[in-house]
């Protein structure tokens, strides 16, 4: 049974960073995708950050370039993303997923975790 425990989110301010951690369970973690989805209140859900399984390749959405940076831990099973300069509109409830190798989608999500940026 695959497990993806999301924490690190939170209340901040505009400009704050905060750190997100995904640990993965029942899963062959190392060669897995995986990626940080966002969706705020009202909105669809979207796609912010994803690393292959080696980490040795990483994809951001346009609105979170140069501010958001994901990393894994092979060898913890674990899928960090640092936020870092945060807005308003990344306020949103956050979920780690994983895809497995050959799958053409992420199946496995956690149960997110929200994160709140005010002005």
């Amino acid at each position: 049974q695959v497990q993806l425990v999301e924490s690190g989110g939170g209340s901040v301010q505009a400009g704050d960073s905060l750190r997100l951690s995904c640990v993965a369970s029942g899963l062959a973690f190392s060669s897995s995708s995986m990626g940080w989805f966002r969706r705020a209140p009202g909105k669809e859900r979207e796609s912010i950050a994803r690393i292959i399984y080696s980490g040795n390749k990483t994809y951001y959405a346009d609105s979170v370039k140069g501010r958001f940076t994901i990393s894994r831990d092979n060898a913890r099973n674990t899928v960090t993303l640092q936020m870092n300069s945060l807005k308003p509109e990344d306020t949103a409830v956050y979920y780690c997923a994983a895809r497995k190798l050959g799958e053409a989608t992420y199946d496995y999500w956690g149960q997110g975790t929200q994160v709140t940026v005010s002005s």
